[in-house]
């Protein structure tokens, strides 16, 4: 192996699980968020050399939200049909997780919508920032999260002054 292979082979053994977790996020399966992973590691190997070491794994994200962002219009291409969500530890925070109420509810929201809010409040990013890695505008990204609340306030019986549940479990 050369030097730049080994640097790949290390950086996707150190962060392939914490990479699958925010691909499956972003997409609401482990399948499609394996295939995104992998999709993006394709896309940044052309320039792997010149990225720097502590930005890798940013840059990579960054091109795992922007893959998902226009899955609406290109799909992305799954090597097998969705499956139910598997845990990617065994860890039982993990499978809790997966389960819950809220994740079946983001799973069920078109890829735009869940993307802005994975971005949101999982990669704690503002709505200009958001804007700006996926190359889009600010009022597009509040109106997809918008929609998105909406939707989820329905879904999981949430009342429009607080979210919480009103007669939800």
């Amino acid at each position: 192996m050369t030097g730049a292979e080994d640097d790949v082979s290390s950086f996707v053994a150190a962060r392939w699980q914490g990479l699958v977790r925010y691909g499956f996020m972003l997409t609401g399966y482990r399948a499609a968020g394996e295939d995104l992973v992998q999709e993006a590691l394709l896309r940044c190997l052309p320039s792997w050399g010149r990225l720097d070491p502590p930005g890798v794994e940013a840059y990579v994200r960054k091109v795992m939200a922007r893959l998902a962002w226009k899955a609406r219009r290109h799909p992305l291409r799954m090597s097998s049909s969705p499956r139910q969500a598997e845990p990617v530890t065994a860890d039982i925070a993990d499978t809790t997780a997966e389960q819950s109420d809220l994740h079946r509810a983001l799973q069920g929201l078109p890829s735009q919508q869940r993307v802005v809010l994975v971005l949101r409040y999982w990669q704690d990013l503002s709505e200009v920032e958001i804007a700006e890695l996926l190359g889009c505008r600010q009022g597009t990204v509040k109106s997809r999260a918008s929609r998105a609340y909406a939707q989820l306030r329905q879904d999981l019986g949430w009342s429009v002054d607080a979210a919480t549940p009103t007669g939800h479990r």
